[in-house]
This record gives C-alpha cells, structure tokens and sequence, in this order.
C-alpha cells in the first residue's frame, strides 16, 4: 500500500474522534461561560495554564513530537524493535523524572511566576491566578506522560485509541465546571482540568505497558538513540519556548486591555481550533510516522508526494472553514456561549477576536503539517530559527496595533495571525530545496489560490443565508440560534462545494474519500 493512500485510510478516524474532542471542547466552553461568563474569574483561570501550557509543549511538542517519534519509528522502520524499546525505556524513565522535578518547582515558584504570566492582575485577582496555577500544575505531570503514550500509539500507526484520551479529558472539565463550579466557584473547573489529564493518562498507559513487558526495561543512558533523541530535542524546546511566547504575550497584553478580554480571545481561539484540530493535526498526526518511515528508508519522492498531498488537502479544507467562521462568527458565538452569564456583549467581543484569529487558519493548520516535515527530517534547528522570526513578528505587530490603532484585541488576534502567515512562509521556503525540490509549490499556489476563489464566493451567500433564517426565528432560543447556524453552514458548504467542482479541484475528491472512511468506521 502506498504512503498516500495509508494517510487517506488513516485520516478519516482520526479526523472523527479529534472533531468528536473538539465539539466536546465546545461543550466545555459553553459550560464555562453558562456557569462564569466572561469574568475576572475565567480570565485568571485562563492565565493559569499558560506556563503549565508552555511545559507541555516543551516536553510533548519539542521532546515527543520532534525527536522520540521520528527516531522510535526510524528503528521500527529498519525492523529494530528491540534497539527502540531499549532507547523507549530510557527516555520515558527520564522524562517521568523532569516532569515530577518541573511540577514540584512549578507549585513552589507559582508567586513568582504569575506577575510573569499577567502583568496586568492585582489584588485578589493575582492571588487567584497563583492558587489556580499550583493546584493545575499536576495535570501536566499527567498530560505529558499521555503525550509519550500517543506518541508510542502513533509510531505503530495506531491512532484511534490515544485519541479517546482528549475527550476524557473535555468531559471531566464539563463535569468539573456544572457539577463542582456552583459549590468550588472557579476552583471546580481546576479540579475537573487536572482530573481530566488523570483520565487521558490512564488511557494512553496500558498499551505502552503491554508493549514494554516484551522487551527487558534498562537505563541505558549511553543508547546511541537516546543520545540522538537529545540532540533533536535540545534545539526544538528551544524553538518551542520561543514560539509559545506568542500565546504568552497574546495573554500579557491582553492583561492590560477590559474586563475579560483574555477570555474572549481563548473562546475565539477555540473556535478557530475546530478546523486547525480536525484537519491540521488530524492530518499532521496521521502524516507525520508515515513521513518518518519515508525518511528513515530515503524514499524522498514518495515523502514530497506525500507531503504535498497532505498540505493541499489541508488547504482545501482550512481556506472555506476560516471563511465560514469570519461569515457567520456572531452566530456561531451566540449558539455556543450566550448563556447565563455570558450576554450579548460578551457574544460581540468575542466574534470580533474571531475575525481577526480567521485571517491565520489556514497558516497555523499548514505550520502543523510542515513542522512534523521538519521533524521527520531530523532537522530541528531550522523551526527554531523559523521560530524566533515569529516571535519578534507578533511582538512587533501587537505592540503597534495596540499602541497606534484602535483595534483593541482584535489587533492582536491580528498580529498573531500574521505571524503565522510569515512561520508558514519561511517554512516553505527552507523545507522544498531540503528535498531537492520535489516539493510542487506550484500545486500548493493553485490550491490555495481556487479555494480562496471558492470562499469569495461563499461567505456572502453563507452570511445572506444567516441573516435570512435569523429573521424568520426566534433567536433566543438554543433551537432558533441552530437554525441561523445551520442555514449559514449549508449554504456555504453547497456554494464552495460547486465552485470546487466547477474549479475542478481533485482535492474534493480526496476529502470526500476521506470522510466515506469516517462514515464507515462510525458505522
């Protein structure tokens, strides 16, 4: 079976159960704001996770995902089990280890840590933030450890599984916000956050552990593995503290804004997650072992081929969904969030992040694919070079809106966004002479080029069709804002659906073959 279609079958399970997390996610977020609203309260919850966020990334994103997968899956690759169990014992052991001494120090140092994370809080909101981040730095412990688990899971092509460990996760935050917030106040939703990352962990365990009663479990601190795994992750975690800057001065700057404006960034970047989980790491998950193998067996036309259709199917995707969210973000916002405590006000802050956030939907998917081209590659110098080009870019840009418009946070959802489009820019550029230029830019400009045609074309019709339904029902019901979103969404899937095929674009097909193998899988 070629790499291509192994993605292609792979992608439509895993595409379903990461949409299933997100709707989820969703819930959860409606739970938030149905309980707490758009508060001081949400925006020191939100503030909390930040550095636990950046650990994660650090160690899951930059250890896991750069170094432990491509190099576990280059020994599978070769039929070296044995050699990558040995290498898996080690770096687990260690990394079990460094996350206990991060979360020990994390709870200690949390004082000191929250001016760092919100400038802008005092009084009882500070003393808030530095309670909600000692009693959330646990869920780290855990989360991370789930991470090594998924990456295990992936490098033996098994997707399916790890996955269920998100929506544990997403339930237990639901549970935590309705069943403990009317009792703990904002504290329930830290319980629920760190009983979540227990479940995700306790999923992830038992296949790792079966797998690694095979194979004797020594410290092998000399394995030539690991010490290759070191030197991918160094300059990575590097990169990736860099990177995770951007989320943490999104945060810092918006301290200083009104009343609950962090919390309406965070809804309206959960809502662009939808499409960028589905799709961008959908894909980046299901592309990222098979590359892996590719590059381990120096098959580089089969990697560009694979690659390219990965990037293309992502665009395709992520240009009309980006669109639709921008054409029908206040309804949308309505449906989800407008409830108890959150009022229309808080619905028309939000929708005005969300504008903004669309600009860069199709960037930060593509990032996610490009980057774990990168890793499969080995090279992870080159997105940490990429990385500090993107800090200083939404630094620079978010000071100047704040300082010189009146954009508010729409200007640094704004800035964030243009620096996404200048990552994936820089990607291209270093990524295609690596592989000899196998890479098609000229297909990815056609794509990219017909789909943003497409949704010129459908975010009128999908608006007009909004606006339509929402005079003709009553829109303070759950039932009523359905109606509005789901006229909005039909219309515009319809419209770019037949400019698509108008436009001839083969990807139609490789997205319809995609979601026929997630209907039979559900089935």
């Amino acid at each position: 079976m070629s790499s291509s279609r192994t993605v292609a079958r792979n992608a439509g399970i895993v595409m379903l159960l990461i949409l299933i997390s997100r709707l989820l996610g969703f819930i959860r977020e409606r739970a938030i704001a149905d309980v707490f609203g758009l508060s001081w309260e949400t925006d020191a919850f939100r503030a909390a996770f930040n550095i636990p966020d950046l650990m994660y990334f650090l160690l899951v994103g930059g250890a896991i995902s750069s170094a432990f997968i491509p190099v576990f899956s280059s020994y599978l690759a070769r039929g070296q089990e044995d050699d990558a169990w040995r290498m898996a014992a080690t770096f687990i052991t260690l990394v079990s280890g460094g996350l206990i001494l991060l979360t020990v120090l994390g709870v200690i140092f949390s004082p000191w840590l929250a001016p760092v994370v919100a400038p802008g809080f005092t009084g009882a909101q500070r003393d808030l933030l530095v309670v909600l981040m000692r009693v959330m730095f646990p869920a780290v412990l855990f989360t991370a450890l789930a991470g090594v688990g998924m990456g295990v899971h992936n490098a033996y092509q098994r997707f399916a599984v790890p996955l269920l460990g998100p929506i544990v996760y997403n339930i237990a935050i639901t549970v935590g916000a309705y069943l403990l917030g009317p009792v703990m106040g904002i504290m329930g939703m830290a319980v629920g956050t760190v009983a979540g990352a227990v479940g995700n962990f306790l999923i992830q365990a038992p296949f790792v552990a079966r797998s690694a009663r095979r194979f004797p479990w020594r410290i092998q601190l000399r394995h030539p593995g690991l010490l290759k795994v070191v030197r991918l992750m160094i300059p990575t975690i590097i990169g990736l503290s860099i990177v995770q800057l951007n989320t943490i001065i999104l945060t810092a700057l918006a301290s200083t804004l009104a009343e609950g404006h962090i919390t309406a960034l965070n809804l309206a970047n959960r809502l662009i997650q939808l499409p960028l989980g589905v799709f961008g790491m959908g894909m980046s998950m299901v592309i990222f072992p098979v590359m892996a193998r590719l590059a381990a067996l120096g098959d580089w036309q089969e990697f560009s081929r694979t690659l390219g259709t990965g990037l293309r199917t992502v665009l395709f995707v992520t240009v009309p969904s980006a669109a639709g969210l921008v054409a029908l973000g206040e309804p949308i916002v309505r449906l989800l969030f407008e409830v108890g405590a959150f009022g229309p006000e808080d619905t028309a802050t939000t929708a005005y992040a969300l504008w903004f956030f669309g600009a860069g939907v199709f960037a930060l998917s593509t990032v996610q694919v490009l980057t774990r081209a990168f890793y499969s590659l080995q090279d992870t110098v080159t997105p940490v070079k990429i990385g500090l080009l993107t800090v200083v870019t939404n630094t620079g840009l978010s000071l100047a809106l704040l300082r010189w418009t009146n954009l508010l946070h729409g200007g640094l959802a704004l800035a964030f966004s243009a620096a996404a489009i200048v990552q994936m820019s820089a990607q291209l550029a270093l990524l295609r002479p690596k592989l000899g230029r196998r890479l098609d830019l000229r297909a990815l400009a056609s794509t990219f080029g017909r789909a943003a045609l497409g949704s010129a074309v459908m975010f009128p019709a999908a608006r007009a069709a909004a606006n339509l339904a929402g005079t003709r029902v009553d829109l303070a019901l759950t039932s009523g804002r359905l109606v509005q979103v789901l006229a909005g969404m039909a219309a515009g899937v319809l419209v770019y659906g037949l400019v698509a095929v108008l436009l001839r674009m083969e990807e139609l097909q490789l997205v319809l073959a995609a979601f026929r193998r997630m209907a039979r899988r559900s089935s």
